[in-house]
């Protein structure tokens, strides 16, 4: 069973080009964003990126007011991957369900908001919410969702920066292989736009967005780049072992063959780029391939000056002597959906499997020279053909990086 083959067989997700994978796919290669400019709280408009799912398609007006907002997008993005499994979800076997949530912080948003709302009341604690516990524990977005579908296999969050959305992935694939589970719910989500501390902390870095048109706010590679658009999102995957999609006959989106997570272990924000390298090398000898058996690999890049840099020297050590391997990234449409991000931006290029095409990077006016890559896709999508790989790269503060390899299911 370790060495089970897991594929991909359903996925949901929102986020703010899409709340199913067909619109997002759609905008993404006709190159339209969507950020807006939301007020924050002590610091005026700034660009987000928002989502416009239905909280009410799979949850009481009760349940919501519970809840969380991160709550909500995990519940939303698992009833749609279970829709898009096919799964006979009222005969599986619930306690044989693992659900594993990636997260880039957890409790920020209530805890902020009842010491604005007690300070309506001179900090008087007795106007502090009775729900306060259970929507602050880091494990609430992959509670909700067994709550709200019954299940009683194992959950948890796994909090890994912004490379959380992989993570949940890699978690959801070694509990497959370890036997625990028989299908894993696994990818990421973020409510991150909900707290001022976040933007507040990039801005004191110098790393927020800003642009006086919000929709080329996030500009990864491009010279003018000047920092982070924050957004939310979610995006969560149905894995199995592949012997059992096929004993159901479930519809085979991908198969995860490779991974890797390690860490800098050099600074608490500043990326190792020796260490993305190692890390990417890694996911490909799990995957048994060659940099040049890669199509397409997708970027963390964040549209900071520094990191962009950073990522763009480590691909260059890989992937420069592969004239066959693409290069793109889908935070210049969203932004930075934090814990969501790896698992949002591997679902927009997994279509390509089928349509061969390379979704573009955008809003690349003046390509920094110290990013220029060859086979980087800006503006415009790129028709391949046959594509068989993708790359996907999430890289976090505290030095966490996260490279996962996916291939186009053949059979067999």
């Amino acid at each position: 069973m370790v060495d089970s083959r897991i594929v991909i067989t359903g996925l949901g997700l929102t986020s703010p080009i899409g709340d199913s994978l067909p619109e997002m796919r759609t905008n993404l290669l006709e190159g339209k964003p969507r950020v807006d400019r939301i007020p924050m709280r002590y610091m005026g408009d700034v660009p987000a990126g928002v989502c416009r799912y239905d909280p009410l398609k799979y949850q009481k007006k009760k349940e919501v007011r519970i809840g969380t907002r991160a709550g909500s997008i995990a519940i939303f993005c698992a009833n749609e991957a279970i829709n898009d499994s096919n799964l006979d979800w009222e005969n599986v076997q619930k306690d044989r369900v693992g659900v594993y949530v990636g997260t880039t912080e957890h409790g920020n948003v209530e805890t902020e908001n009842e010491i604005h709302n007690i300070s309506q009341f001179d900090y008087d604690t007795k106007f502090w919410s009775h729900h306060h516990n259970p929507r602050t524990v880091a494990n609430n977005p992959a509670g909700e969702i067994t709550i709200n579908l019954g299940i009683t296999g194992p959950h948890y969050s796994i909090g890994a920066a912004c490379a959380a959305g992989n993570a949940g992935l890699i978690q959801g694939l070694q509990m497959l292989r370890l036997g625990e589970v028989d299908i894993a719910l696994a990818g990421g989500v973020s409510e991150s736009i909900h707290t001022f501390g976040i933007f507040a902390g990039f801005k004191s870095q110098g790393a927020l967005a800003t642009h006086d048109d919000p929709n080329k706010a996030s500009r990864p590679f491009d010279l003018d780049r000047n920092g982070i658009v924050v957004s939310e999102g979610g995006c969560l995957y149905v894995l199995e072992r592949l012997e059992d999609a096929q004993a159901r006959g479930a519809n085979i989106i991908a198969e995860v063959v490779g991974y890797s997570i390690n860490s800098d272990a050099t600074d608490y924000v500043l990326p190792n780029p020796e260490r993305q390298v190692e890390c990417m090398r890694k996911a490909l000898a799990k995957a048994k391939m060659a940099p040049g058996d890669i199509q397409i690999v997708n970027t963390h890049a964040t549209s900071t000056p520094q990191g962009d840099i950073q990522e763009c020297t480590a691909i260059r050590e890989i992937f420069g002597d592969c004239p066959d391997t693409f290069v793109n990234n889908t935070k210049s449409y969203i932004g930075h959906a934090m814990g969501a991000a790896g698992a949002l931006e591997l679902a927009g290029n997994l279509p390509s499997f089928e349509d061969g095409m390379v979704h573009p990077t955008i809003n690349v006016d003046r390509l920094d020279p110290q990013c220029e890559l060859s086979n980087l896709v800006l503006n415009q999508p790129r028709k391949l053909g046959n594509i068989d790989a993708i790359l996907n790269n999430s890289f976090g503060m505290l030095g966490i990086n996260s490279s996962l390899v996916v291939k186009r299911f053949t059979g067999g």
